[in-house]
């Protein structure tokens, strides 16, 4: 399977070495060209050397490889980029790991999965920082084995193909069948390859790095609510009741009183990070409905002992406790004639008692909220 936007200057030895591949893989195959507009002959050229075309109208290296893929017929599909920077004789080694029963064979180009980057094939940072990094966050954050996420050169099976769904159209597409496949618990595996360097000469390479890097890493945010999330909303939340035991005494720390500016910034850390920790279950219930994410055990507990009522209660009850609060200070303040207060005393109160009332009012929100969300999955 061979994306393809004006690629006459490889297209040609990309068919050819894809060709003999095959032929060593011991088994038939049919190469797929999946262009996305070329004006440059490739559509010629592809076809003269007895490739599929498929045209495809819709821009995107995705939407290229998912409607070439589409028309398909074998059990495996292998794909790789057409600039001749991927060896194409190496599909037997492809073939043979998806005959061995692994669903997703993966090339690794960088040293640190075995692969090799030839002089002038990766630019430094891309090598160096880009994705490595990157494939460092894909394995943290999803548990996938894999050192090179980024890496064009890869097999699968079609059965794992229609069960990842995938929907990206853009660049994403590669990173999205790595998170899903991780999701999946697909049986994966990692062949260390040789990146050459781009064998293009009428244009340069389609990739932009700090956008298709910005593009990675929202596509990894966007799949993983727990770090954008859940994460960031409890440690602001930690933060923030750190600041309350220090603040609501008049804690003294390095010379500094702690008192009820402290209190108000500390409440501000709570609320957002509550806000944040509520935004982790609506993503992650609408996610799971809708098929882009699995369910997890996590989820699955919060689901059976979550439900409206119980928010409800809940946020009833942090509601009320808030306003009783306030209530509290408003009646200091009315035995004092409605005259001036000691801020630091009512504060201490009337702080504590705001930001009840408004957890307990974004609570009984989200509990309508998440009980919509959940309704498909019931």
């Amino acid at each position: 399977m061979l994306p393809c936007l004006n690629e006459a200057d490889t297209l040609a030895t990309c068919i050819r070495k894809a060709q003999d591949g095959l032929a060593r893989s011991g088994g038939s195959g049919e190469i797929i060209v999946a262009d996305n507009g070329s004006t440059d002959g490739s559509v010629e050229i592809a076809r003269g050397l007895g490739a599929v075309v498929v045209a495809v109208a819709a821009r995107g290296y995705g939407s290229a490889l998912m409607e070439g893929i589409a028309v398909s017929r074998g059990r495996f599909v292998i794909m790789g980029d057409a600039d001749d920077s991927y060896d194409f004789g190496e599909i037997p080694r492809f073939v043979a790991s998806l005959r061995e029963g692994h669903e997703l064979v993966q090339g690794c180009r960088l040293p640190g999965g075995g692969g090799t980057v030839r002089e002038g094939a990766m630019p430094f940072w891309h090598r160096w920082l880009g994705n490595p990094v990157l494939s460092l966050i894909a394995r943290t954050w999803f548990s996938t084995p894999l050192h090179d996420v980024y890496c064009g050169m890869r097999g699968f099976t079609r059965e794992l193909y229609d069960r990842l769904d995938l929907r990206c159209t853009g660049m994403e597409y590669a990173t999205e069948m790595i998170i899903k496949a991780a999701f999946a618990g697909a049986r994966t595996a990692e062949i260390p390859i040789t990146l050459h360097p781009d064998g293009r000469k009428s244009h340069p390479a389609h990739l932009r790095t700090v956008r298709d890097g910005w593009r990675t890493l929202r596509l990894f945010l966007l799949y993983s609510p727990t770090w954008l999330f859940l994460i960031p909303g409890g440690a602001l939340v930690a933060i923030g009741l750190l600041g309350y035991a220090l603040a609501l005494p008049g804690t003294v720390v390095a010379g500094a009183q702690l008192d009820a500016h402290t209190l108000m910034v500390a409440s501000l850390a709570v609320i957002c990070g509550y806000q944040s920790a509520l935004f982790a279950i609506f993503t992650k219930t609408f996610a799971v409905a809708e098929g882009l994410l699995p369910s997890d055990g996590r989820m699955q507990l919060f689901l059976s002992t979550f439900n409206l009522e119980r928010g409800l209660l809940g946020g009833i009850v942090g509601l009320v406790v808030g306003l009783m609060l306030i209530a509290f200070a408003a009646y200091d303040w009315s035995v004092t004639g409605f005259g001036h207060l000691d801020y630091g005393y009512t504060m201490r109160w009337v702080i504590p008692g705001v930001t009840l009332a408004v957890i307990g009012f974004q609570t009984v929100l989200a509990s309508f909220f998440v009980s919509i969300l959940g309704m498909r999955r019931r």
